[in-house]
């Protein structure tokens, strides 16, 4: 066996890669022929700086696996890997104690102004009176995102004397309840917290989520951490509540600009600000390097894949087979996933047709994969999905019907959903490979599944297509496809009939144009879904 590690990692973690007949070359040995190397390896492990792009993969002759110590894959081309049969592996959660830690640290800085104090002190003057400072004691943290560095968060946390309340769709009841947490809506969270914490990932529907809508709802007095994507926060409107003293204090360690410029959140004293280190501590850097050793071993040794990003072991044949209905799966549960309220309980998925009698696990992982993506720090991919939500207490069922018991229709995915509503969808392929929505709730609707929807419930009476149609021309939205269905009926009660529209569009919808169409008098529910 030989292994490239084409950075610095520990010497702990290299000697963890040593074994009899085994080649370990590391990055001071390489003499930047990296390609040259390649092309005799079994094994790849990088951090960030090396591009593990289409170009270099092309001198890769014989590599199996490709080692990411980190959390993030930017850096490698995760189709030219699946492509070349190569398993691509990270290292998730090997720091969630260091950002958790530095969690708690920020709030202690703003409870009890340590940055303040050290610069008073240092500039010669003894300010006691006006650092008198606050307790963690008594107060309610609030969690956004119970994964790994949320349920650390909470641990170190409870010690202090805190009551914990969270927010996770993606989080069952009894997993929150076994570590002290509540759950809550995010209205209930922001109303009642003390300091607020994000542990979230970047998504459509996170981006921007700390804004002057959201900090209108907080309490007023309210520290907020973020240590997990700059981009969750707008920092105008953040540097405006500071200024206002809504909110007492904030603690920042990433920017949506890195390094920020440009920031106003810069010029403010009460904003305790650090150049994105959570994730920076030896041990973090040195469990990172150690871990992604073992994973790396244990596939070349016994073929044991652990934390893969990419597609698990199938034939050519198996995954161009089932692809399209992978991409069905993701989009399908995209689609429910955004269109569903409160926390999911249970995903039921029916397999019809012919794909029903094939390896239906990396469709099943997709349609998860679709639905816990939307909210999710940790994203899930096609063969981490299943264990994220067994983790997370989610039930997960599953049935087949063959073809003979379909009447000779085509393949058909079902995805069930409940929270605190339910919801059903079927899908179907077209065309060798367009995933197409056929169906929600019991009514028939046939639409595109491609990336901008509008999803809308109402009650069938006339006026409502036009107003729809009014309210997104005068938002030069334009309409790709605009899909309708309604209810069937056997009674004579008079009462219309509830429809459902499902409006493909181009470009995104903002939120603005969603709450008016949400004032249309017979429309129920309005909701803008992004698929990818």
């Amino acid at each position: 066996m030989k292994i490239v590690v084409a950075e610095k990692i520990s010497g702990t973690a290299v000697a963890q890669l040593q074994e009899p007949g085994w080649t370990v070359l590391t990055a001071d040995q390489l003499d930047g022929k990296l390609p040259e190397h390649l092309e005799s390896a079994d094994a790849l492990i990088v951090r960030s700086a090396v591009q593990a792009d289409a170009a270099l993969l092309a001198h890769a002759k014989k590599l199996r696996v490709i080692g990411r110590a980190g959390v993030g894959v930017d850096n490698i081309d995760l189709d030219a890997a699946t492509r070349k049969g190569i398993a691509v592996m990270n290292t998730p959660g090997a720091n969630a104690v260091a950002v958790a830690e530095q969690t708690i640290g920020m709030m202690l800085a703003m409870a009890r102004h340590l940055c303040r104090a050290d610069a008073l002190t240092h500039a010669g003057k003894w300010e006691k009176k006006s650092l008198q400072g606050t307790e963690l004691r008594g107060k309610t943290l609030g969690i956004i995102g119970l994964g790994r560095i949320g349920m650390e968060v909470a641990r170190r946390a409870r010690p202090f004397g805190m009551d914990l309340i969270a927010h996770d769709p993606f989080v069952s009841v009894t997993i929150a309840k076994e570590q002290g947490i509540r759950l809550a809506t995010l209205d209930e969270l922001y109303a009642v917290a003390d300091y607020i914490t994000l542990h979230v990932g970047l998504t459509p529907q996170t981006a921007g989520m700390i804004n002057a809508s959201s900090i209108a709802k907080m309490k007023k007095g309210a520290r907020l951490v973020n240590c997990a994507r700059g981009e969750l926060v707008s920092e105008a409107d953040l540097a405006e509540a500071l200024k206002s003293k809504h909110l007492a204090a904030a603690a920042i360690d990433v920017f949506a600009e890195e390094p920020p410029k440009n920031s106003p959140l810069l010029a403010l004293e009460n904003v305790v600000l650090t150049p994105h280190v959570g994730g920076s501590t030896h041990e973090a850097q040195e469990a990172v390097g150690v871990q992604i050793a073992q994973q790396v071993k244990e596939y070349l040794k016994h073929g044991v894949i652990q934390n893969a990003v990419n597609v698990p072991s199938v034939s050519a044949e198996e995954y161009a087979e089932m692809q399209p209905y992978i991409l069905l799966a993701e989009r399908l549960g995209a689609f429910l996933g955004q269109i569903s309220e409160g926390g999911i309980e249970e995903i039921a998925i029916r397999y019809g047709g012919h794909i029903a009698e094939r390896k239906t696990e990396l469709i099943r992982n997709g349609a998860i994969k679709g639905i816990l993506n939307q909210a999710l720090e940790e994203k899930a991919n096609l063969v981490n999905a299943s264990a994220i939500a067994e983790a997370r207490g989610l039930r997960v069922q599953e049935s087949h019907k063959p073809k003979s018991s379909t009447g000779g229709a085509g393949s058909v995915l079902s995805i069930f959903v409940k929270s605190h509503d339910e919801h059903i969808v079927k899908g179907a392929v077209l065309h060798g490979s367009l995933p197409r929505l056929l169906h929600v709730d019991g009514i028939d609707v046939e639409a595109p599944l491609e990336r901008n929807l509008i999803y809308m419930r109402n009650r069938d009476v006339p006026g409502v297509i036009g107003k729809v149609g009014t309210i997104l021309g005068e938002e030069s939205i334009n309409i790709a496809d605009f899909s309708l269905g309604r209810r069937s009926s056997d009674t004579e009660s008079g009462q219309p009939r509830e429809a459902i529209a499902v409006v493909h569009v181009d470009g995104v919808v903002p939120e603005e144009v969603v709450k008016k169409l949400k004032a249309i008098p017979a429309v129920h529910t309005a909701k803008a879904v992004r698929l990818f």
